[in-house]
């Protein structure tokens, strides 16, 4: 149970003996999938309280509870506004049959559907987007949809992504990287909360932000005034946090944002590698985290993502699903895993930056979370459980006893033979 949360740790830097101050319990048995989902839920959200209580200097242990940590990786699920469901996906923000495979797209944005329909050159029907998508392969969907400035994804195998430049960009990447980047004194003021500047969308970014605020951390929240951010995702990422809307290519609302971020402690930004540059956003002693979806390097690095195209994409849809389509996580485990672990970096990179000063850097991926969560956890392989032996009914492939004690059996000491063609005898001594 623990080997997530100790290797989580230490990529984070943290104190090995800390590890020891978790508790775990609750119910067992939740967001059951092939892949060990439970295990890097757990795991994100042990190392984010690791690094809270490390932050606050208490001496407490950090309680994981998997009923909780269950619950808040569905939590845009349990929202209810009013006493209405949220919408979590959009109609054309699914899985489709293209003439060689399938196709992930992503239209919760107005913006992002305007670009689907336009690749496509369908209207907005659901007929429409099919027939469109059957008619190409998978690839050229894929490949036209990111020209037009949309979402979508063709669905690959594991191997496939192993094979594909990207993700043996990913795979060569270590989970999170964690830099000093100057030598500056620490900002945070004195007796004074951290101000978080949240430049995120969407689910990871505002898990680790909305985390930060229940810690304590004053967090503001800004988009651009064209648009916002979807009210069920505003209504479930946005907890704790105050929200504005500023356009940096306005000069009055650039010199706010300047006075914002020379004040800030901390800078979380959640949109493709290199669409924020022009800002300069660099200031002395600041931590950044930077989070995308396909990581900076590769032939992907500047590309747009969501959740649910980096699980079709890198081989996660086609381990969840069946024969006959692609699956998914039960939950949105990229996004919410990636967010606990960047709000414990950033709370590390505090906890050092007031320690020996000086700003940091930290970049997180989700294509790099769900590499962990395929390679880097362990898995049941039934494999491990079973024994061949030869005997009177030939090869005969069975499961080991899971009754062992040090100095037991390792195994039965015959095998099974014909029914019913030994003697009614017993053994002689």
């Amino acid at each position: 149970m623990r080997s997530g949360t100790e290797s989580l740790w230490a990529a984070l830097g943290g104190d090995p003996a800390l590890v020891d101050r978790v508790e775990y319990g609750g119910v067992s048995g939740l967001l059951p999938a092939r892949l060990p989902v439970m295990d890097l839920a757990r795991a994100t959200v042990a190392v984010c309280g690791l690094a809270a209580v490390e932050h606050a200097g208490a001496a407490g242990p950090v309680r994981v509870d998997d009923g909780a940590v269950a619950t808040a990786f569905v939590s845009e699920r349990h929202l209810r506004m009013d006493g209405r469901a949220p919408v979590s996906f959009a109609p054309l923000s699914r899985f489709w049959r293209a003439a060689d495979g399938w196709v992930r797209t992503h239209a919760n944005y107005p913006h992002h559907r305007a670009a689907l329909l336009a690749a496509l050159d369908a209207d907005g029907s659901a007929k429409a987007v099919a027939e469109a998508v059957g008619a190409r392969t998978a690839a050229e969907v894929e490949e036209a949809v990111y020209a037009a400035g949309g979402l979508a994804v063709a669905v690959r195998t594991p191997a496939a992504w192993a094979a594909h430049p990207q993700g043996r960009e990913v795979a060569a990447r270590p989970l999170l990287t964690r830099e000093r980047v100057d030598d500056a004194p620490a900002r945070r003021r004195a007796g004074g909360p951290p101000r978080v500047l949240d430049l995120t969308r969407v689910i990871a970014g505002p898990v680790a932000t909305r985390t930060l605020a229940l810690l304590g951390a004053d967090v503001l929240r800004i988009d651009p005034p064209g648009r916002p951010e979807l009210a069920d995702q505003h209504a479930d990422g946005d907890v704790g946090k105050r929200t504005a809307a500023l356009d940096l290519d306005r000069p009055s609302d650039r010199r706010s944002f300047d006075e914002l971020l020379d004040a800030a402690d901390v800078l979380v930004t959640g949109y493709r590698p290199g669409a924020l540059e022009r800002y300069g956003l660099e200031r002395p002693g600041l931590v950044t985290a930077r989070l995308s979806a396909w990581g900076d390097h590769g032939p992907w690095g500047g590309r747009r993502g969501f959740d649910s195209l980096v699980q079709a994409a890198t081989g996660i849809a086609v381990t969840e699903g069946s024969e006959e389509e692609p699956g998914a996580l039960p939950a949105q485990a990229l996004d919410h895993g990636t967010g606990y672990l960047l709000a414990a970096a950033v709370l590390r990179s505090l906890t050092e930056r007031e320690r020996d000063g000086g700003g940091r850097l930290v970049r997180l991926s989700l294509a790099r979370t769900g590499h962990w969560l395929a390679h880097g956890l362990p898995r049941y392989d039934p494999g491990r459980y079973v024994a061949e032996s030869d005997g009177p009914l030939g090869r005969l492939r069975h499961a080991v006893s899971p009754v062992a004690y040090e100095g037991g059996p390792a195994g039965w000491s015959r095998p099974p033979g014909v029914a019913g063609a030994d003697r009614a005898a017993w053994l002689r001594a």
